[in-house]
């Protein structure tokens, strides 16, 4: 019997603002509320303001199931909101309000003991644009077991420093391809390939696993120095809010279960495929219509097929 994996993510939750409505949302967010859909136990650190949004946001995660114990109430800076702007083809651009409360997330020891306990710990670049969230994060990564960089890459929120101390940080790296050749080149590599380049990432920060997502071209897994490739799945996009974050969340779960690295890719491709058909970035999904989609496409034999955006 597989052990329920407990989780921790920590940075931004917030209220993807669309032209004629809003949605929950936030990146870590988002991959908490696949991992707890998937099985996985998961504990949320972040903060809110303390206003209306901040409550929605806390009492959605815990009627998620999630745990919000480490989410703390800002009295000063108000709930996250992110104006969502969507292109014909579904594919998102996004202004961040700054300063908002998850930019002010304090160290505490409630914090510290939830990310000692846990088996793996998910963090992202956008959430250390403030220096009282990054330090605390620095700290948590100094004691957590399994460091799970979700490299989100969102100009100007970030610095080359900063981003770089954080691959070094980490035991399993996602990047989109954009980000990859952004820090490949910031790093001086000369790999000319995407495989070289990836090779290039996990020996540069000693990790043993690499994913990049490639937009229309699927996605590459590098793990314990093999490739496995899925090319996408061809759906109707409605948008592809969120559709990376549940490609991560699958990922994650397949590989630490101790999955066929092949079939966790293919997984992982078809969760984000699933989330791009729907509106928003966490729809219900039952493992029933994962099954049926896999099912539908030539027993995961995904090279033949004509593929979906994944956004990171």
């Amino acid at each position: 019997m597989k052990k329920k994996l407990n989780g921790v993510c920590f940075g931004e939750i917030l209220f993807d603002v669309f032209l004629e409505h809003k949605k929950i949302g936030g990146a870590p967010l988002n991959v908490a509320s696949r991992l707890n859909s998937l099985g996985a136990e998961v504990a949320m650190i972040s903060a809110v303001g303390n206003d209306a949004n901040g409550k929605i946001l806390v009492d959605y995660l815990k009627k998620a199931d999630i745990k919000t114990d480490a989410i703390q109430v800002k009295d000063i800076y108000p709930t996250g909101l992110v104006n969502v702007i969507l292109n014909e083809k579904g594919n998102a651009s996004y202004d961040i309000n700054y300063p908002s409360a998850w930019d002010k997330i304090e160290t505490s020891n409630e914090n510290i003991s939830i990310v000692e306990k846990a088996d793996f710990f998910v963090y992202g670049s956008l959430s250390s644009r403030d220096s009282v969230s990054r330090n605390t994060l620095e700290q948590l990564l100094a004691v957590a077991k399994y460091k799970i960089f979700d490299v989100n890459l969102r100009v100007p929120h970030y610095t080359k420093k900063n981003v770089l101390d954080l691959l070094q940080a980490a035991d399993f790296i996602k990047f989109n391809d954009d980000e990859l050749n952004e820090i490949c080149e910031d790093l001086n590599s000369n790999k000319k390939s995407l495989e070289q380049n990836i090779k290039f990432i996990a020996k540069e920060t000693n990790t043993d696993t690499v994913c990049v997502t490639l937009g229309s071209h699927g996605a590459v897994l590098y793990c314990n120095d093999t490739f496995y490739h899925n090319c996408g799945f061809k759906v109707n996009v409605v948008d592809t809010v969120g559709s990376g974050d549940s490609f991560l969340a699958s990922l994650i779960i397949m590989l630490l279960n101790g999955e066929d690295p092949q079939y966790a890719i293919n997984f992982a491709s078809a969760v984000g495929a699933i989330v791009a058909q729907n509106e928003g970035a966490n729809p219900v999904i039952s493992p029933s219509e994962i099954d049926d989609f896999l099912s539908g496409f030539d027993k995961i034999e995904p090279k033949i097929k004509e593929s979906v955006t994944i956004q990171n």
